[in-house]
């Protein structure tokens, strides 16, 4: 553990407060127009899930906790857990729904992603920026529908709802932002 300011975390930090562990979900510098700045952080508590906000001077101190992060491939879900496999010794991992969160929607079996561990216990789960997924369903191209601004719903293989464009139909493989909450961003090249 190391104190540093308030104003040094970023998301993905985890601090020590209280006897706590605590996940920095977002950290805001705040500069008033009076008075000191300030530093917000929503912050989940890594035992319960509970979020809560804390605002600090930007000159404290915080202690921060290092943690180990590394690579895991995703294998099934069984219940409320998530099992991932260590890609360099091949372990496996059982991870609570509460630490992968809503982000869980978007797992596929295989694929990468980064387990923040402190004291061998997931505290975090980071998926990719993209995924690429198969559309099931969509509305039919209505013809002289060609505005590039238009979108329409389509369903993906994994249940979710994504507007794309009119020339996209169903079965066509297609590149989804999840790290803006799933949005089209293009054809998939394969």
């Amino acid at each position: 553990m190391a104190k540093v300011n308030a104003n040094q975390l970023r998301k993905g930090n985890v601090v020590e407060i209280n006897g706590k562990l605590l996940a920095v979900i977002t950290a805001q510098n705040i500069q008033p127009g009076k008075g000191t700045p300030v530093t917000q952080l929503d912050l989940r508590d890594l035992s319960t899930g509970i979020k809560t906000t804390e605002r600090y001077r930007t000159t404290e101190s915080v202690e921060r906790v290092f943690i180990d992060t590394r690579e895991f491939s995703y294998l099934y879900a069984e219940g409320d857990m998530y099992t991932f496999m260590d890609s360099e010794n091949y372990e496996q991992i059982s991870v609570p729904a509460d630490v992968v969160g809503d982000q869980a929607v978007w797992l596929q079996e295989g694929m990468k992603v980064e387990i923040a561990l402190y004291e061998g216990k997931p505290v975090s789960v980071s998926l990719p920026q993209t995924v690429i997924m198969e559309i099931t369903e969509t509305e039919p191209t209505v013809k002289g529908q060609t505005a590039s601004s238009s979108y329409k719903p389509a369903i993906v293989e994994n249940g979710q709802r994504v507007m794309v464009p009119p020339h996209v139909s169903a079965g066509v493989r297609i590149v989804i932002n999840i790290a803006e909450g799933g949005v089209y961003l293009e054809r998939a090249k394969d």
